[in-house]
């Protein structure tokens, strides 16, 4: 029998540079992606005390434009997103997630609004091609929507930390869009779109431009001072700050408010599953989505048993608090923050607390 090859790993603009810095590269969502350069806790800190700079050109696009293109993002986000105004050249940011009848989530996504009926919306690498189809099916009865696939069309580079804006505004035509809204820069010749967000808990901003520019963007971020980050610290940085990743914390077999997304969610826009979200919301969800801290030695994993009920979705050593971390399913009636847990990690039963959300809080 011949054995057929897998697939080739698709490669951002920036994989040469990724090399170049000596990192250790790792298949993510058919993805050849740096995982870290000199170390995760190393990134991290980089990240919370001065500016990091990730790849996050694996992610998806989808533009959504015409006379019906809100119609048709009410229809499929659970948030408002006519609530995305334009006001002063720049266009509202919002995070939301995409739902199936069931409530189920299909994927968390950022719309970006970029024009009076254009809107940009980041998908997660690994749903990209559902959440087009998605997309495209309910699109199919609007006749005055466009939808259109740019995940080829973009670069993305995520610049964070305390110094980020600084260092990205030194290089800008223009004051850099505030937090939760998009514009149109010039940074260093390249037109780039700005976005005011991020996935590590500090301010910062995240970049989209075209393929061919993106070396160049990054080669002048990291000489002012930004240090290349890879996927391992994006990931401590975001559970220290609590955010969700899809496949972890949020799937098509739980619904956002038992996710603590209920803030993202407006029923009476009649989003595809929110009859669902409402009754969930109404009724109260039997488990809950808690941050936790594991007292005494220990690193919590995706998949550990929670005694009594309930399960870790992610779990990691803090660089920030300097213990194990993680957030966890739980019955409703054992979510409270205080609440003591005991914890199946690998036939070791390890004691942890739910904490209240953000576990990492800059000291002020």
């Amino acid at each position: 029998m011949s054995s057929q090859a897998p697939p080739a790993l698709k490669r951002t603009p920036l994989f040469e540079r990724h090399q170049a810095a000596g990192a250790k590269l790792v298949d993510f969502a058919g993805w050849e992606m740096p995982v870290q350069y000199d170390g995760v806790r190393q990134e991290h800190i980089a990240v919370r005390d001065g500016c990091g700079i990730f790849d996050v050109s694996h992610m998806g696009e989808i533009e959504t434009s015409g006379p019906q293109a809100l119609e048709l993002l009410q229809l499929l986000l659970s948030n408002d997103a006519s609530a995305m105004a334009i006001t002063g050249g720049a266009g509202g940011a919002q995070y939301s997630v995409l739902c199936r009848e069931d409530g189920g989530v299909l994927d968390d996504l950022f719309t970006y609004r970029l024009d009076v009926d254009r809107y940009l919306t980041i998908t997660n690498a690994a749903n990209h091609e559902r959440d087009l189809e998605w997309f495209t099916t309910h699109a199919s009865g609007l006749p005055g929507v466009q939808v259109t696939d740019r995940i080829d069309d973009y670069a993305m580079l995520a610049v964070q930390g305390p110094l980020a804006r600084e260092i990205v505004q030194a290089i800008s035509d223009s004051p850099l869009p505030a937090r939760m809204t998009a514009a149109t820069r010039r940074l260093g010749g390249a037109e780039v779109l700005v976005c005011g967000t991020g996935y590590t808990g500090e301010a910062g901003v995240e970049l989209l431009c075209a393929g061919e520019q993106a070396p160049l963007l990054w080669d002048e971020l990291v000489r002012r001072g930004a240090t290349p980050a890879g996927l391992g610290a994006r990931d401590t940085l975001r559970l220290e700050v609590c955010f969700h990743l899809y496949g972890h914390e949020l799937s098509v077999d739980r619904g956002p408010i038992e996710a603590g997304l209920a803030w993202c969610c407006r029923e009476d826009t009649g989003f595809i599953g929110s009859d669902a979200v409402r009754a969930e919301r109404a009724a109260g969800p039997s488990q809950k989505l808690v941050a936790f801290v594991i007292d005494g030695p220990g690193i919590a994993r995706q998949g550990n048993r929670v005694l009594g009920g309930g399960e870790v979705t992610s779990g990691t050593l803090s660089p920030c608090l300097d213990t194990g971390i993680g957030m966890a399913y739980v019955p409703a009636d054992r979510a409270a923050s205080g609440t003591r847990l005991e914890l199946d990690v690998r036939g070791k039963i390890r004691p942890a607390v739910v904490k209240d959300k953000p576990l990492y809080r800059k000291a002020s």
